[in-house]
């Protein structure tokens, strides 16, 4: 699932979930929570996985669970394996597609138009209305997939969203999924090792002092990124992803 940034958001006002809905009439993520056991007992068949700091993810109230991202395969395992239903922003395309207008959504995805304007604040408006109702959702601060290796510089949607909604953060570092499934491949190699390291929960709310500013925006967004780079141990480029040149992708 390619996940788009959710920088910005700047109207939250939904107070409840009544709105996320998919055109069948049912909620993002209804068939995962009937199938995340099973699928993360077989993903853990098919990838020697290390995990560390599950205990930091809160088993209930408002999370925003923010990964690097270097691979298609980041989302399904960090869904699967952080031991709660967990939402997250896709590319609205994949609602043109009969292979993935219904089983992206049912397995977590709720769509955004990447265009912008009224309709991504609207489906701003019901992510923060998800994790008002206490529920978890996941968000790559860098915006888009790594393509040289390195983490990039974070937008500021993830402390937005978590000082709108009193959510905490949990910053993930992943480390193997871009061998497990390199760039521009569709299989993913099997057998192969990934560790995903889950971090201690950021207060935004307490760290933010009750400030909402650029200035408080970008420094909570940068410690974020600190972070994450610790946990991945990537090195870490004050850029932002996409804004690379293309020379430096491949």
């Amino acid at each position: 699932m390619a996940i788009a940034h959710v920088d910005p958001v700047e109207a939250l006002t939904v107070d409840g979930v009544d709105e996320i809905v998919i055109h069948d009439g049912r909620p993002p993520g209804w068939l995962q929570e009937h199938l995340q056991s099973p699928v993360s007992a077989m993903i853990r068949r098919f990838w020697d996985f290390t995990i560390e700091g599950l205990e930091n993810v809160p088993a209930e109230g408002p999370v925003l669970i923010t990964p690097n991202h270097l691979a298609f395969i980041d989302s399904p395992f960090v869904m699967a394996l952080n031991g709660r239903r967990t939402l997250a922003v896709g590319k609205g395309d994949y609602m043109d597609s009969w292979k993935t207008k219904f089983t992206l959504p049912a397995m977590g995805m709720v769509p955004i138009d990447r265009g912008g304007g009224e309709a991504a604040a609207m489906t701003l408006n019901r992510v923060a209305g998800f994790l008002r109702a206490g529920n978890a959702f996941l968000i790559y601060p860098e915006g888009t997939r790594s393509r040289d290796g390195s983490l990039h510089r974070g937008r500021t949607g993830a402390v937005r969203l978590a000082l709108r909604t009193n959510a905490k953060i949990i910053p993930v570092g992943l480390m193997g999924t871009d061998v497990i499934q390199p760039i521009d491949t569709v299989i993913p190699k099997f057998g192969l090792q990934c560790t995903i390291r889950f971090g201690e929960p950021i207060d935004v709310v307490a760290r933010s002092g009750g400030q909402n500013n650029r200035r408080v925006l970008r420094s909570i967004t940068d410690e974020l990124m600190y972070e994450i780079s610790e946990l991945s141990e990537q090195v870490y480029s004050d850029t932002y992803g996409d804004e690379i040149p293309e020379a430096k992708k491949n």
